[in-house]
């Protein structure tokens, strides 16, 4: 078995609920062979395990940010797959990079068809789901603010997966050192 030695980094996947965080950060990590740590699944388990938690995503949250941290200090490349909704959630992530001593990379995915946009959320909802998701009317009145540094964004309005995740790792390849070639 040949060794590969590719350092880790974190790719902070961001957006509005219904944008296709999962289903990218998903092929994105199989492609990479990255973990994938997605701050939804964390919070059910919360839910699910009977814990009253003040604020199930602060819990959530904090979770993902250790987790993450730990898999970073391995060498594994991360996606945090999160709505990372504020200032105070992507600083933390930062944080984590920094304290693990790896790059990080912060990405924010769109869908500029509203309607599109709309449609994935209903679409969410109708299908046996693996947690209750927002409705369209909790994605439009959410507390979401504008980032306030350089980030890359995505717009995922009429194109597909494998276009998507073709476009993050040619992103990725360009704004990153080489061990990226690793993959």
């Amino acid at each position: 078995m040949t060794e590969i030695n590719c350092p880790g980094m974190l790719i902070v996947l961001g957006g509005l609920p219904g944008v296709g965080k999962t289903t990218i950060a998903r092929e994105l990590a199989r492609g990479l062979g990255a973990v994938h740590i997605r701050i939804d699944s964390i919070e059910q388990g919360v839910r699910q395990s009977g814990v009253t938690a003040r604020s199930i995503g602060d819990a959530g949250y904090r979770v993902g940010y250790a987790v993450v941290e730990d898999n970073l200090r391995v060498g594994r490349t991360v996606i945090a797959d999160s709505v990372n909704p504020i200032p105070l959630t992507r600083d933390a992530w930062l944080g984590v990079a920094l304290r693990a001593g790896t790059p990080v990379v912060e990405i924010e995915l769109s869908c500029s068809d509203e309607r599109e946009h709309r449609r994935r959320i209903e679409r969410r909802l109708a299908e046996p789901p693996e947690f209750t998701g927002p409705t369209w009317d909790d994605v439009i009145s959410r507390d979401y603010r504008v980032w306030d540094r350089e980030h890359l964004v995505i717009d995922t309005a009429g194109a597909t997966v494998a276009h998507t995740v073709a476009e993050l790792r040619a992103a990725l390849r360009s704004s990153q050192p080489p061990h990226l070639g690793c993959d």
